[in-house]
């Protein structure tokens, strides 16, 4: 067994045990929709964001690779930034998405290539959605699936749908929702085939208390990412120092972007 399958061995077998039937609060349709419109309310700013994020590349038969970038995001109007700073070869490489279109950057030609949602964050096992905000109940239709124990968490199992017209990079989603904080502790994806493409698993969630929105923030701490195609490969996201004061007014622009890299 190889460290990258013994590793996640021990998250299933630890923090995440294999599925028991538990006892429980089963959700109606309201119940449903209020904990989907929750899990998007509580990782929302009603401002804006940034976040010092840490990734961590696992592939088979390659050196593991480290990344370091900024996460600039703005609720109002659904913009985000990653900025890579970290190591020297990717620094000033970047995705800025702007009405709802996904854009990447290379400083290295100059150039300016659109991106699918599908798209992998620096070739990394993560998506545009890792690092954003939760849009669940705009983007999916949400089905309660019944209950199910993770390790010593009584959970909500979820099923999300995308909706029609909606660009998303998968098109079923399935959730495991802790009953007892409502945070999600695991995300499976699939492909409109029913493959099973990513596992996502949610070991810690954080929160700072926004001004701008008079509430909490949630953000995850650390999110563990395995390729179900490729399945020696996986991804270690962990995001620091978060801090909700409003950014700069022209940040989410290719203009600045680009003269971070001159």
């Amino acid at each position: 067994m190889n460290g990258a399958t013994h590793s996640r061995w021990l998250l299933l077998a630890g923090l995440i045990a294999p599925l028991l039937p538990a006892l429980g609060h089963p959700l109606d349709h309201d119940a449903l929709t209020k904990v989907v419109r929750t899990i998007d309310d509580r990782q929302r700013n009603s401002g804006d964001y940034r976040s010092l994020a840490y990734l961590e590349q696992k592939e088979r038969d390659k050196t593991d690779t480290a990344r370091e970038a900024i996460v600039y995001r703005r609720s109002d109007d659904q913009k985000l930034m990653i900025l890579f700073t970290k190591p020297k070869g990717e620094a000033g490489k970047g995705y800025l998405r702007l009405d709802k279109n996904l854009w990447s950057y290379d400083p290295t030609t100059g150039k300016w290539e659109r991106r699918t949602e599908r798209e992998r964050i620096a070739g990394t096992d993560s998506r545009r959605a890792d690092f954003d905000e939760s849009r669940l109940a705009e983007e999916y239709e949400s089905t309660f699936s019944g209950e199910a124990k993770l390790g010593s968490f009584d959970t909500w199992v979820i099923e999300c749908k995308v909706k029609p017209g909606v660009d998303v990079a998968y098109p079923v989603v399935k959730l495991w929702v802790d009953q007892n904080t409502g945070n999600v502790l695991k995300r499976q994806e699939f492909a409109l085939s029913g493959r099973l493409m990513r596992t996502l698993y949610y070991p810690t969630w954080k929160k700072l208390f926004s001004e701008s929105k008079g509430a909490d923030v949630w953000y995850p701490g650390e999110i563990r990412i395995y390729d179900e195609v490729e399945k020696a490969n996986s991804t270690i996201v962990v995001l620091k120092e978060v801090d909700l004061r409003p950014l700069q007014a022209n940040i989410f622009t290719k203009a600045w972007l680009e003269s971070k890299s001159r």
